[in-house]
């Protein structure tokens, strides 16, 4: 029997939670973790797999002869952005724990708004005790652009919580006791949300499409007055200077990022002190790590066994 082809292992995670994780991960294969210095100029040729996020440019030149890549994560811009991308395979992980956390981030952020957070923190920093006049969450409609298994999760524990919700995607989709619209209603959707989640991937259809003229499209008839954006999928979405300039003109009433145009956020941004801003580094669906290395030996045990892989991603749609 030939010997098992090792796994090149790419991820800026957290250093401590790959290692532990790598712990009888992958049974009977070597796995060059590059985190590791003694990996450092190491000839990569003749290795099948690597399991990315946010790669070396110079990863696949490196590892000219790879059989099949996997995304650390649900979302694939990062590696498609990468140079030489070989014509084969890229999988993306698809798992319970990466929708949970999703739905956990975007029903927090949602609550947060409604609940009125940042107005309660100022005024106990003042020691000021005062009632604010409070919405419930039945006074809100939140519209999800992006229907996808994330969005979906989301839009159904949000309507748990009471909230009314309404979804969004391209090609319309179905979902029990969503109303949903597709891109010929894009305009009817915005009409009617107050917190408007993105959950987009990020493709040259999304690219920069959560902007000014979308935001003045937005309800403002909702119980503050001006709408909230919530943004979780990818930064390339959104442009970064028109929610700020909403933000001051008051388009927005405020705002949940978790992704930004360039990551890490610069130390110099506004986001960090405005007092209506939200902002997590990029954590919002963060990959259980044993999680997404069971699923990767999953797939390479069907590859191995010629059953066909599950979750390819379609390289010309992004996703």
């Amino acid at each position: 029997m030939p010997a098992k082809s090792p796994v090149i292992v790419d991820l800026k995670f957290i250093p401590d939670e790959v290692d532990t994780a790598l712990e009888g991960a992958f049974p009977g294969r070597e796995v060059i973790n590059l985190a590791d210095p003694t990996h450092r100029g190491r000839d990569l040729s003749g290795i099948d797999y690597a399991v990315v996020w946010k790669s070396a440019p110079d990863l696949f030149s490196r590892a000219p002869d790879l059989k099949v890549v996997f995304s650390g994560g649900a979302g694939v811009d990062h590696v498609l952005k990468l140079p030489g991308l070989p014509e084969v395979p890229l999988v993306r992980f698809v798992d319970r724990t990466l929708t949970t956390r999703m739905s956990e981030w975007v029903v927090m952020q949602c609550l947060l708004h409604l609940r009125q957070q940042r107005a309660y923190e100022a005024l106990a920093k003042k020691r000021e005790w005062r009632d604010l006049s409070q919405p419930e969450a039945a006074d809100v409609t939140v519209g999800i652009m992006g229907m996808g298994v994330l969005g979906q999760d989301a839009a159904r524990k949000l309507a748990v919580m009471g909230f009314k919700v309404i979804g969004w995607s391209r090609s319309k989709r179905t979902v029990e006791d969503i109303e949903t619209y597709d891109a010929a209603g894009l305009d009817a959707f915005l009409g009617r949300t107050d917190f408007l989640v993105g959950l987009l991937p990020l493709t040259p259809d999304t690219q920069g499409i959560f902007n000014a003229a979308l935001f003045k499209k937005l309800r403002r008839k909702g119980p503050f007055g001006a709408p909230v954006f919530i943004n979780a999928g990818r930064g390339g979405s959104q442009v970064e200077a028109d929610i700020l300039e909403c933000l001051d003109s008051g388009v927005l009433d405020a705002v949940s990022l978790d992704v930004f145009e360039e990551e890490p956020l610069s130390r110099d941004s506004r986001f960090w002190d405005m007092p209506n801003v939200y902002v997590t580094p990029h954590v919002a669906a963060s990959s259980d790590v044993k999680a997404l290395f069971a699923h990767v030996n999953e797939q390479i045990d069907r590859f191995e066994s010629g059953l066909p892989l599950e979750h390819v991603v379609d390289k010309v749609a992004g996703y």
